[in-house]
């Protein structure tokens, strides 16, 4: 039987983490990293990837086990192009990917944060663009590239929310530049579906988990945090180390009989 160190081992493979510029995207990375795996950063923002690279990445850059590319994901010739190119940078494998880019309820959009009544069309449609169909298309050529792997990792994790399985609390928001557009929850309660298809589809080859994550503590207004606190049974928000265990269990073959599955790291909202 091999250990636990064994099982986590993460030596020889290459992880595609998309939003990779982001908070969930580099604790990601950062894990994958400490777990001996090389990354691909993939995200809209350059300037992000490019300090990434230059501030926390430096060392794993230089010993080029970390790759960045700016991509935009609401363009499916970006989405071939990109994918192309992790082709090219992992010599024609992948061993992991991880759908973690979104458009979320900070971004700054028209008709996104608003009330029900006045939310935008065009932003829904776009919002399933980046946070559903870009997943879709992205695991499509993935597991082509996957197939190609000799190494036993070969998994899709695909980031989703507490909202893709409540409502919301719209008290919550009362006060606050905040809100929870309603494209938002349908396309991350369709990206768990996805992972519920796709499973039985790739299997056994590739294993396909979804990580479930509540709220994730990055200095939002007092008056939100002390009310989200209040109804979560832990009492607190999520930090970013609080999803390293998670992601270094479904990434590596510590989770080599769970397929379809929905890890919730939510505190225990989605519990009460």
């Amino acid at each position: 039987m091999r250990t636990i160190a064994q099982l986590q081992d993460m030596q020889h493979t290459w992880t595609l983490i998309t939003g990779g510029a982001g908070h969930v995207g580099r604790t990601a990375a950062e894990t994958i990293l400490e777990l001996g795996g090389k990354v691909i950063l993939a995200d809209r923002h350059s300037e992000a990837l490019n300090a990434a690279i230059e501030g926390q990445f430096k060392d794993a850059y230089a010993q080029k086990r970390i790759a960045i590319m700016s991509v935009d994901l609401a363009q499916s010739s970006d989405i071939s192009e990109m994918m192309r190119e992790v082709g090219t940078i992992t010599g024609g494998t992948l061993n992991c990917l991880i759908n973690n880019a979104a458009f979320v309820g900070t971004d700054n959009l028209t008709g996104w944060c608003v009330p029900f009544a006045q939310q935008s069309l065009e932003t829904f449609k776009a919002c399933i663009d980046v946070n559903l169909t870009a997943p879709f298309q992205i695991s499509q050529q993935a597991c082509q590239l996957m197939a190609r792997s000799e190494h036993m990792v070969k998994t899709i994790i695909n980031i989703s929310s507490i909202y893709g399985v409540v409502g919301p609390q719209m008290d919550l928001y009362a006060g606050t530049d905040m809100g929870n557009p309603a494209a938002y929850a349908v396309s991350k309660a369709g990206l768990m579906q996805l992972t519920r298809w796709m499973a039985p589809v790739v299997a056994p080859q590739i294993r396909v988990n979804t990580l479930l994550l509540g709220g994730i503590e990055r200095g939002q207004p007092e008056s939100f945090s002390k009310k989200y606190n209040s109804k979560v049974p832990l009492d607190r928000m999520a930090t970013e180390e609080d999803v390293k265990g998670a992601i270094a269990y479904l990434a590596s073959q510590l989770s080599n009989y769970m397929t379809g599955q929905t890890l919730s790291l939510d505190g225990g909202w989605t519990a009460v």
